[in-house]
């Protein structure tokens, strides 16, 4: 299976690297690319890319509210899965980005192996994006936002779901989360898609997201939880 890539930037180096990359790998294939989040949105409704490379910082739209509409045109649980590009790790606008239903971030320094494995990890959509780094973010914006009065989504999940909704918050891929458990990775895909459900989350990191918000994980600086992919801390 070809993963079928968008890439949204408003440098033109950026996509022309990144898209030159990309296409050196059989599995990998750009089919498009934007200057600004208006364009973006309107090649994605063309395109129907796997994934999207999405700029934060863009003229006309800014990543953020394309990135919005863009799973707002798809529909619930459909459409691409949308990765933000950014210069810094804590970038207040990333949070703003995975609450608006991307995926996940990369930064624009990564080297061309990250760059092919982030593709195919975000398109798989079986593991949790660069784990260490999108915890930390996520952990901290938490801290610096009010809390919420709203009820817990959280009390929706069986005892087992709420385990596997804390095993991804730890990074742990489908298979990781399996051979923890004891149990198959069907019905760890299972399990994960109930939870999806029950949350109203598009993904994992939406539902890692929850999780920490509604006070399942509690925020903590450094270290990548047991079993968690191994990405750098600078992608």
């Amino acid at each position: 299976m070809t993963v079928r890539i968008v890439i949204a930037d408003d440098q033109d180096v950026v996509r022309a690297g990144f898209g030159a990359l990309l296409d050196t790998q059989p599995d990998l294939s750009v089919v498009g690319s934007a200057a600004d989040g208006a364009a973006a949105v309107g090649v994605c409704r063309e395109t129907r890319p796997d994934v999207v490379l999405m700029d934060v910082r863009m003229p006309v739209l800014d990543g953020i509210e394309a990135t919005r509409r863009i799973i707002a045109g798809a529909g619930a649980g459909r459409g691409p899965r949308i990765v933000m590009l950014t210069t810094f790790d804590l970038d207040e606008y990333v949070y703003d980005a995975l609450a608006a239903g991307a995926s996940g971030f990369l930064l624009k320094d990564m080297t061309a192996e990250r760059l092919f494995e982030a593709v195919r990890v975000v398109a798989a959509g079986d593991a949790l994006l660069a784990p260490t780094v999108t915890r930390r973010l996520i952990g901290e914006f938490v801290r610096l936002r009010p809390h919420t009065a709203e009820p817990s989504p959280l009390a929706l999940l069986t005892p087992r779901e709420t385990e596997v909704l804390r095993l991804i918050a730890e990074g742990l891929s489908n298979a990781e989360i399996a051979a923890r458990l004891t149990v198959s990775a069907e019905t760890v895909k299972t399990h994960v898609s109930r939870v999806l459900a029950k949350l109203g989350a598009r993904d994992r990191a939406q539902a890692v997201m929850l999780a920490y918000e509604f006070g399942l994980v509690v925020p903590r600086s450094g270290g990548a939880g047991p079993g968690a992919r191994r990405f750098p801390e600078r992608l």
